[in-house]
């Protein structure tokens, strides 16, 4: 998969971040780099941000209080309440996130929150 600049700075953001977790897995899915556990995607970059899926109520949450957070719509398509848009200027911004990233982990993983 060929990846413009700067969706290729976040993918190795997210790498060191999300790959040393235990049973997290990288590849791809509709063409997006993504981030799998138990063959599940639960994040995705998407034009220089990374989606998650998180719990409905999470999501509406984190898209009232905080202005980085956006519903995600890749390549232009609604998806559903579950999936935001996390976005950085700067990909190291993606190290704060880190508990909301695992937060969307283990939703993936195990259906409920973490």
């Amino acid at each position: 998969m060929k990846l413009d600049d700067r969706d290729a700075a976040v993918k190795t953001a997210l790498d060191a971040l999300l790959l040393k977790l235990p049973g997290v897995e990288g590849g791809e899915m509709t063409g997006l780099a993504a981030y799998f556990v138990n063959d599940r995607m639960f994040a995705c970059i998407w034009n220089g941000a990374v989606g998650i899926r998180v719990p409905g109520t999470v999501a509406t949450e984190l898209q009232f209080s905080r202005d980085n957070i956006a519903p995600f719509q890749p390549k232009g398509r609604s998806s559903t309440r579950e999936w935001v848009e996390v976005r950085y200027a700067d990909p190291a911004g993606y190290a704060k996130d880190l508990a909301l990233l695992k937060q969307s982990l283990e939703f993936v993983k195990t259906g409920k929150s973490g």
